[in-house]
């Protein structure tokens, strides 16, 4: 009996998690059982880490203990350096010397242990990002401290200044946010690797290189771009209209497995909120719950047959721009999380392992034979 063509693989169950629980239709998302906004706005990134790595919270002590094991790792070699800096001196993106950095992080790395190597890769993201991204800015890099929290010591080493602490909170409740979020193209592209018994940089670069298409990670950029266009003119709806009739997607809005207003999108512009209230600075936010409102009028007005609500990308423009990540930089910092839930999944996926090989159905001839070169 024929299979079923799934080109996409919508809908098609391939594993059991549970790491992560998505209900499209009512806009929920718990992970390790937690709803995403408690989560996010209580825990440390490194708090989140553990529960995604073992199943639980971890008590102070251990929340500690952890904090100190991943700040151990945080180092990355003069070989990686200088590919970094060759990667800005050639103008490569982010994303492209994230991968590059990421593939050669075991360097110098002797002592192979599944732990650590977890621990190394999630170490390593922040290091790799910043210490290109003061290449390209034409500075040396900053030296990652072991004093320092996840969120603020990425911020340090991108200026080489301790962020306030509005800023690192801004930063850490979108790094929780967004950590884990079932099987989406990069976290299957690393289950699919380890699934193989490959190693977990393998599995990591290839991720990187999963979530680099902007169909999946690169839309945060051309938000911020949107609304920073939209607050100088001051016409929303006028905007609004002229991408919808024009057939152009309006960045920001609708989601492929939401059906309601994606939750995460709650807690950014929770935060994002906080963050510009203390920073004394909330005409731009305001601007953009403006257009959020009339976008998503027109939208259902446009498209009466399908329910285009604000998803993850909208208030994560405002976010990171607002704690001063540079808009190049979105989607690595994008990577800096999700890298947790990628490695939280090989996890999974080792545990009970088999290679993961869908099959594909062939459409082409049949009844060819061979001619030879000279009758061709």
């Amino acid at each position: 009996m024929a299979n079923t063509l799934n080109s996409d693989l919508e809908g098609i169950t391939v594993a059991e998690t549970r790491l992560s629980q998505i209900n499209g239709e009512k806009g929920e998302l718990l992970i390790r059982g937690l709803p995403i906004d408690e989560l996010a706005s209580n825990a440390s990134y490194e708090e989140t880490v553990f529960l995604l790595l073992n199943g639980r919270l971890p008590t102070s002590e251990e929340t500690d203990e952890f904090r100190g094991k991943l700040a151990s790792h945080r180092q990355i070699c003069d070989e990686v350096q200088a590919v970094l800096q060759r990667a800005a001196r050639e103008g490569k993106p982010a994303m492209d010397a994230l991968r590059m950095g990421v593939a050669a992080a075991n360097l110098g790395v002797e002592e192979q242990d599944l732990r650590k190597d977890i621990h190394r890769v999630i170490a390593v993201f922040p290091t790799i990002v910043a210490t290109y991204w003061r290449y390209q800015q034409g500075k040396e890099p900053v030296a990652p401290r072991d004093d320092l929290g996840h969120a603020t010591n990425f911020l340090y080493m991108l200026t080489g200044e301790r962020p306030s602490e509005a800023r690192a909170a801004g930063l850490e409740t979108y790094l929780n946010t967004v950590v884990e979020h079932g099987l989406n193209a990069s976290t299957f592209t690393a289950r699919v690797v380890v699934s193989t018994e490959s190693d977990l940089i393998s599995a990591a670069t290839a991720a990187v290189g999963a979530l680099k298409g902007p169909l999946h990670g690169g839309a945060p950029g051309p938000v911020l771009e949107m609304l920073q266009e939209v607050y100088e003119t001051g016409d929303a709806e006028k905007y609004v209209r002229e991408t919808l009739d024009a057939g152009e997607r309006l960045m920001g809005f609708g989601h492929r497995v939401y059906r309601a207003r994606d939750p995460r999108a709650a807690v950014l512009e929770s935060a994002a909120e906080s963050f510009h209230t203390e920073k004394g600075d909330g005409e731009f936010f305001e601007a953009a719950q403006e257009f959020e409102d009339v976008a998503t009028d027109l939208l259902a007005e446009y498209v009466p047959d399908r329910r285009l609500e604000t998803n993850v990308e909208f208030y994560t423009a405002i976010l990171l721009d607002g704690v001063g990540i540079p808009k190049d930089l979105f989607t690595a910092t994008f990577a800096i999380s999700r890298v947790s839930g990628w490695m939280a999944h090989a996890l999974e996926q080792l545990d009970d392992n088999r290679l993961i090989r869908p099959s594909s159905h062939y459409v082409g001839e049949t009844k060819r034979s061979w001619t030879p070169v000279e009758d061709r």
